[in-house]
């Protein structure tokens, strides 16, 4: 059902890879409340994906950009403008990779090029994203910018590796750019804490589905869905939400407030 939440409001959106994915959900149901976008991704994302399907789908252009790469994002910015038509009202940073993860390093061996990689692709991205926007003076008054995480930023989750060093930059660039952003734009920054959400990122973490299993049996009201996920980013875009900044907010079922649950105990007394 839609609501015109986001009647006339213009946009950018990272990192939709495929159906499964957080950005891509995100967009479909922007569409559906009435916005309008820009999506992109990297050139070498976009051709492991499906992304002209969803191009289609929602009427909007997509323009290749390395969010790693200032003049990428320079140009990207300048023409997402142009087909829209004037500043932007709503980002969304939805981007993460650890090569660590995918090839296996362990976080206490860890090879350090790799790492550098992650953290500029991750959260450094973010960073030079918001710069960008910042100085071309992008984005509308009362606008919002929005990035995803999780809480290994802030809790030991083993296997989740260099991403977790990732999310804990990425969470204070954006209360600290945010801070900027809000004095003297008028625009709020916040990011979303989701559950351990089975996209193609999400998978690539050892021991993915002890992670989801885990999260259902802790979390009151169960893990949250990729499509719950882009309804909550939705509210961020909105107007009703124009006081929300420099958050890290929790959309998990309540897992992040857990000590143990009632499932948990049986299951360790078995």
């Amino acid at each position: 059902m839609s609501y015109n939440l986001l009647k006339g409001k213009r946009g950018l959106i990272f990192g939709a890879l495929d159906e499964n994915s957080i950005a891509w959900k995100t967009a479909e149901r922007a569409h559906e409340e009435g916005a309008t976008f820009v999506l992109t991704n990297a050139p070498v994302a976009l051709r492991m994906g499906t992304i002209k399907t969803l191009a289609e789908k929602t009427n909007s252009e997509v323009i290749p950009a390395d969010a790693t790469s200032v003049e990428d994002l320079q140009d990207l910015i300048e023409k997402s403008q142009e087909i829209l038509g004037g500043k932007l009202d709503f980002v969304l940073h939805s981007i993460g990779m650890s090569i660590n993860v995918r090839k296996g390093k362990h976080y206490t061996d860890q090879n350090y090029n790799w790492t550098q990689k992650g953290l500029d692709v991750s959260a450094l991205s973010f960073h030079k994203l918001m710069q960008t926007l910042y100085k071309k003076d992008a984005m509308n008054e009362w606008g919002s910018i929005v990035a995803l995480t999780y809480m290994a930023a802030q809790r030991v989750f083993p296997d989740y590796n260099d991403m977790a060093d990732n999310k804990a930059y990425l969470e204070s660039v954006a209360r600290s750019f945010g801070y900027f952003f809000g004095k003297d734009k008028k625009v709020r920054v916040n990011t979303i804490s989701q559950s351990p959400t089975p996209t193609s990122a999400g998978q690539g973490v050892k021991g993915f589905t002890g992670f989801m299993n885990y999260a259902e049996k802790m979390s009151p009201l169960g893990n949250a869905t990729a499509l719950e996920c882009a309804d909550y980013t939705l509210t961020l875009f909105s107007d009703f939400t124009k006081k929300v900044t420099l958050q890290n907010l929790y959309h998990d079922g309540g897992f992040s407030n857990m000590g143990v649950s009632q499932e948990i105990m049986e299951a360790m007394e078995d």
